[in-house]
């Protein structure tokens, strides 16, 4: 049977699908012919491949602009977000996986008593290499997006032939949509919600404990004197947490946690970012249990880090954090590099990789993982919008190279990095700010390591605040076969932070 065949097999169960409804985790499915023109130009067609004739409707790669809409019937009354996903194909000769095409998809609902596009969300651009001419792919546009149960929603798909990633200059067939209602991801277990700030913590496992380190304020200021570095441990996976002990908390600073690892002893090493006073610096803590900590190093750092980020183990004992600095601004005044000690964190030599650059070339908020023989995967926030940078070394962190990825489901969304050497499986953790979604993406390294645009679809696995800047962070551990992620979820400068458990899959 060919491609096209199975196709429109496909489009008569969809069809069938719709006219029931589905249940959660039941997708069902809008053919070409259920959608209508919404915005430019494009063309409800049939492409023809031999006896089988296809509608589809035809974007353009040249024309900006073009998208059509549909409704959905009413979601399922026990739904809580939605999954969409296009089939779209191409017919011209020339399409193959050297080139990409970028679509988004903009989602609302229909609501009696409200305005017409109540709680419209605008999708990130999702990028996807072509496969050969009439080989049918299947985009995922929104792996999860909160929506109100019961009520129609609204749907309008846009290709982006405007985007640079966009590099298919023929047309693509959009053949259908399928939208998969979603129970919600699990909430995290909290670990400090008194009132007031709390946020950014830094979660590492020494053994079978969890250790959970967080700063504490007033609100989103770094600097503010009243904030402090505490931390608590739980032995139960996260169900329970000891009562918190200081770290530090001097009046002149604002101390905020900004990475860590475990040294050669395996003892947990925490790093602290001491702003706002007269010596802006950075001091490396060391703990055995969690609960008592000793300052190790304060080292003498030019030019000075904005953060240090989690501490990784290079061959024949050292150590290894990178860093980045600069300001927030358009200054081409940014840059980043590593951070190196052969003591076992006593002392460390800096080194700059970039400098001078622009806010749009920036990787901040790195997290990487030694992967052996030399070669070490990072992955950077972009504090620009586009996509997470990915950072790659094969010489023990000498020289790196740093690309653009495909993980554009993020803003100033911080990454956390888990390697499993079993399975050579890496997971790339990180929370989508204003969607407050916890999002996992999770591959063999030798499919990304060379390849940055080949990361899979994110799955949603925690749901938290969707406000922009009183969420965020995650940063993640491991004990056996299970992830520890901590994160920090409020309003206003009343934030928590939470911990969330998520079994690894098998690969």
């Amino acid at each position: 049977m060919s491609v096209l065949k199975q196709v429109m097999g496909w489009i008569g169960v969809w069809v069938a699908a719709t006219a029931f409804g589905a249940g959660v985790g039941e997708p069902f499915y809008l053919p070409a012919d259920a959608f209508h023109l919404a915005t430019g130009n494009p063309s409800l067609v049939c492409w023809a491949k031999g006896s089988t004739s296809l509608p589809v409707w035809s974007l353009s790669g040249g024309t900006v602009g073009q998208s059509i809409a549909g409704v959905t019937s009413p979601l399922p009354s026990d739904c809580a977000g939605v999954k969409v996903e296009i089939l779209v194909t191409a017919s011209d000769a020339s399409a193959n996986p050297e080139f990409s095409d970028v679509y988004r998809v903009h989602l609302s609902q229909v609501v009696a008593g409200e305005p017409v596009g109540c709680g419209e969300t605008i999708g990130k651009p999702v990028r996807t290499p072509l496969a050969a001419p009439w080989i049918v792919r299947r985009i995922v546009l929104e792996s999860y997006r909160t929506v109100r149960p019961g009520i129609p929603l609204v749907i309008r798909i846009q290709r982006e032939p405007g985007d640079p990633d966009d590099t298919f200059i023929r047309p693509s067939g959009l053949i259908s949509v399928a939208v998969t209602p979603l129970a919600a991801p699990p909430g995290g277990r909290v670990v400090q919600n008194e009132p007031g700030y709390n946020s950014w913590p830094m979660m590492q496992a020494i053994g079978d404990k969890l250790v959970c380190t967080y700063s504490k304020g007033k609100g989103h200021n770094i600097t503010e004197g009243i904030r402090g570095v505490y931390a608590r441990t739980s032995t139960d996976g996260g169900k329970t947490w000891t009562q918190e002990t200081c770290v530090a908390n001097d009046p002149a600073y604002g101390e905020v946690t900004i990475g860590k690892g475990l040294d050669n002893e395996g003892a947990m090493l925490l790093w602290i970012r001491c702003f706002g006073g007269p010596e802006p610096h950075h001091d490396l803590y060391r703990s055995v249990d969690g609960v008592a900590f000793t300052r190790l190093a304060t080292p003498k750092l030019s030019p000075l880090p904005v953060q240090i980020t989690d501490v990784i183990h290079l061959p024949d004992g050292k150590l290894m954090s990178l860093w980045f600095a600069g300001s927030y601004n358009e200054k081409k005044d940014k840059s980043w590099g590593t951070l190196t000690s052969e003591d076992n964190g006593k002392t460390w030599t800096q080194r700059v990789i970039e400098n001078e650059l622009a806010k749009d070339e920036w990787p901040t908020e790195q997290s990487a993982v030694y992967l052996g023989d030399g070669r070490i995967l990072g992955i950077a926030r972009t504090e620009s919008g586009g996509s997470q940078f990915q950072l790659t070394s094969v010489d023990d962190g000498v020289t790196w190279k740093r690309t653009k990825t495909n993980i554009r489901d993020v803003m100033a969304s911080t990454p956390s990095l888990i390697y499993d050497p079993k399975t050579k499986t890496v997971s790339n953790y990180y929370y989508e700010r204003g969607r407050g979604v916890i999002r996992r993406r999770a591959v063999s390294v030798e499919t990304v390591f060379e390849n940055p645009c080949a990361w899979p679809d994110s799955e949603p696995v925690g749901i938290g605040s969707d406000q922009p800047w009183e969420s965020g962070n995650v940063n993640a551990t491991y004990i056996g076969d299970t992830h520890y992620l901590s994160y920090y979820s409020g309003k206003g400068t009343n934030t928590s932070v939470l911990v969330l458990a998520v079994a690894t899959r098998p690969q």
